[in-house]
């Protein structure tokens, strides 16, 4: 489920100046731009293809049930054959595929649920095979797409130092399950590791984090009462560093951003958990983009 890790400080830092802070917060903004209009990321995908059993055709034509974008690939450049979880492709030798960077015709694939997924390329294109559940699927980038063309930068709330809090980590022993819905209407039952809890004009307010493979981060999915106004509604999204050895966190909300879902159709972004959906307005982070 990782979807864009900044890494973060190891340790518990003592608070900022506002001045230290803004300048913090717009470095991360700039890292976050850069890696948004790299030619690989979100704003090139352009397509997400579900497989059926059995053949699946691929090419530029749009007769294939994966149709790349017009004028991107050949019309026809082999296919994906599913049998049950396993995925073989069975490219055409003039495909102009590779994989690795050496050209490849016929290989058993390897999905994103595994270490990493088999990246394929041609020209423009990347695509690879996705596992969502039992589904499994192509998800295809395009580093010349229109989206990317037209990327101009993300609205925010300006950097506010009180939206930065030393919040308390509770942590959970063993592991507590979480229902974490997707964009796609199904469920994924996720460990969390405990909640960041914090205080707001008095209030205590916490959030449950989950922990990706390969990571140490907490990563927060959470809603506000802004969702839907101000920022998406679908949520947003928060990584913060371990807790230190006195169970603290750093949960600084200028640094909450949105999910992929809002510059692409074909992103399959979580959810927040009922529990992470704050009755609060957080006036802090990255706002809507487009009509999202």
């Amino acid at each position: 489920m990782i979807l864009g890790v900044f890494l973060l400080p190891a340790l518990l830092a003592a608070a900022p100046s506002p001045d230290a802070h803004r300048a913090e917060i717009e470095a991360w903004r700039a890292r976050r731009m850069a890696s948004l209009r790299k030619e690989d990321g979100w704003l090139t995908l352009v397509g997400l293809f579900w497989l059926e059993q059995g053949e699946n055709r691929f090419g530029s034509d749009k007769k294939n049930r994966i149709v790349f974008p017009e004028g991107s690939a050949p019309k026809a450049m082999g296919s994906f054959d599913l049998a049950g979880e396993t995925v073989t492709l069975h490219a055409r030798p003039d495909g102009n595929l590779t994989a690795g960077g050496k050209p490849v015709t016929t290989m058993v694939l390897k999905t994103d649920a595994d270490e990493e997924p088999t990246l394929l390329t041609n020209g423009r294109l990347r695509f690879y095979v996705i596992k969502r559940g039992k589904k499994l699927g192509v998800r295809v980038k395009d580093s010349k797409s229109q989206a990317l063309a037209d990327f101009h930068g993300i609205d925010s709330y300006p950097v506010d130092l009180k939206w930065r809090f030393e919040a308390r980590f509770d942590a959970y022993d063993p592991p507590k399950p979480v229902a974490v819905p997707n964009i796609l209407g199904s469920v994924e039952q996720e460990k969390s590791p405990g909640a960041v809890v914090f205080e707001v004009a008095g209030k205590e307010y916490r959030i449950e984090a989950v922990k990706e493979a390969g990571s140490d981060d907490l990563f927060l999915i959470f809603g506000d009462q802004t969702n839907g106004f101000e920022t998406y509604g679908g949520g947003r999204f928060l990584y913060t560093a371990p807790p230190d050895k006195d169970g603290k966190v750093v949960v600084d909300f200028n640094k909450a951003y949105n999910p992929p879902c809002v510059f692409t159709p074909y992103a399959t972004c979580p959810l927040p958990p009922a529990a992470n959906r704050l009755s609060l307005r957080v006036e802090a982070g990255e706002k809507r983009f487009g009509e999202h």
